[in-house]
């Protein structure tokens, strides 16, 4: 019982999931105002507006600093994993996307030609632009220190 409650009480994990899950609910009106749709999927879509993931590890690392010391190795180790993330959803995870694109419009082409390949089309949204990166940022570290300045 003492693991599940450690863990039911560890604040840092908390802020983690809250940092997401705000994330989150920020895209759909987000993609609302963008896309003039509602789409109550973008909860649990990859990519758009802000970075889930972004969020989450900068909410950590703010989480982890604030409760840990901004000094310890577990915050560099927290900032370090942050960075790595962030460059991932913006680099590696958006080319991605973007290579999804362009293999559907070939599979596009090809249909209409009359020759079928497959008729699935990849996942196109799962990275992210260094803005989007950005603002997952700034809300991870908005999360953690309001959380942190109501519950301490």
């Amino acid at each position: 019982m003492a693991p599940i409650r450690g863990i039911l009480n560890n604040h840092v994990l908390f802020i983690i999931l809250l940092g997401w899950f705000v994330a989150q609910a920020i895209k759909i009106p987000i993609y609302r105002i963008v896309e003039h749709e509602w789409d109550l999927k973008r909860f649990f879509g990859s990519g758009g507006m802000p970075s889930s993931h972004s969020s989450m590890v900068t909410a950590g690392a703010v989480a982890i600093g604030f409760t840990s010391g901004f000094d310890t190795a577990v915050f560099a180790l927290a900032v370090a994993f942050a960075m790595i993330v962030m460059y991932d959803a913006a680099g590696v995870r958006r080319e991605t996307g973007t290579q999804a694109a362009v293999i559907n419009q070939i599979l596009k082409d090809v249909l209409i030609n009359g020759k079928q390949i497959s008729d699935e089309e990849l996942k196109e949204l799962v990275g992210h632009t260094p803005l989007e990166v950005a603002c997952g940022g700034v809300l991870g570290a908005v999360v953690a220190v309001v959380y942190l300045l109501l519950v301490f």
